[in-house]
């Protein structure tokens, strides 16, 4: 049986504390990528719903826009499908000086576009054999490459996803493809594990970040990143994550529920 993504005792009070302090340690953390003319890359993933727009928000805040950007793609064009599948995102990665989050990324080939049958048999497979290349490239050229993948519970999504319907502030989140998120549940599942062992190697290994608990994920989302990047003045203590919030992927947590079914 799949066991439920704990609950965090984390208050609003505590929350809002830990957040700024940690938000303090971004700005210390951007202005070492300024002065060190650093690259870093992070990919958020998930499912429909997983909070990757409220994390992301969280980092960026307090943050300079001129080094500091979100990458949110929409839909292809004609002439993105007639290009190389990676050509519009190595467009918007960072030069240095510079940190880049993609809400979404080159892995929507691996989900989305998988599951809805947006792409066919011969890309997607194409796209798993070469996307561990590719990412080595980057590696290779400079950049550090996180990649964080946020995962809910089936019940948290519908939960989430019914809100959507009723929010008028999140109004502009639903998409069609909101609408098949909990029809095509195990289909996105089985996507999703294949791309985990597929696209899962050493020097860019998956982030798993247990999300049923948005702001227990927020929260260590940026511990995790703090701790993995360089800069001075480090707060090693706020910075340390939650392990069973946060932790490297292995095919094991699939079969005993830290990754929902």
């Amino acid at each position: 049986m799949t066991k439920k993504h704990d609950k965090s005792s984390l208050d609003k009070k505590e929350y809002n504390k830990t957040l700024r302090a940690l938000q303090i340690e971004l700005v210390k953390l951007q202005n070492h990528i300024i002065k060190h003319n650093d690259k870093i890359l992070i990919i958020f993933e998930g499912r429909d719903a997983g909070g990757k727009d409220g994390t992301i928000k969280r980092i960026v805040e307090y943050l300079s826009p001129r080094e500091i950007r979100t990458v949110a793609l929409g839909a292809p064009s004609d002439r993105d499908m007639s290009s190389w599948y990676f050509q519009r995102y190595t467009a918007h990665l960072p030069a240095a000086s510079e940190m880049v989050l993609f809400n979404r990324s080159w892995y929507n080939r691996a989900g989305v576009e998988r599951v809805m049958g947006f792409c066919t048999d011969a890309q997607y497979h194409e796209f798993l054999e070469t996307v561990p290349s590719y990412e080595e490239m980057l590696i290779r050229s400079g950049i550090k490459l996180l990649k964080y993948y946020l995962d809910i519970s089936k019940d948290e999504q519908k939960k989430r996803l019914d809100e959507r319907e009723h929010d008028p502030l999140k109004q502009w989140k639903i998409s069609p493809i909101d609408k098949s998120a909990q029809k095509y549940w195990d289909e996105y599942s089985v996507a999703r594990n294949i791309m985990f062992a597929r696209t899962h190697h050493i020097n860019a290994p998956w982030t798993i970040v247990r999300a049923d608990d948005k702001p227990c994920a927020r929260i260590n989302v940026i511990k995790d990143m703090l701790s993995r990047l360089d800069y001075a003045g480090k707060h090693d203590a706020l910075i340390l994550p939650d392990v069973d919030i946060v932790f490297s992927y292995a095919e094991s947590y699939l079969k005993n529920g830290m990754i929902a079914e």
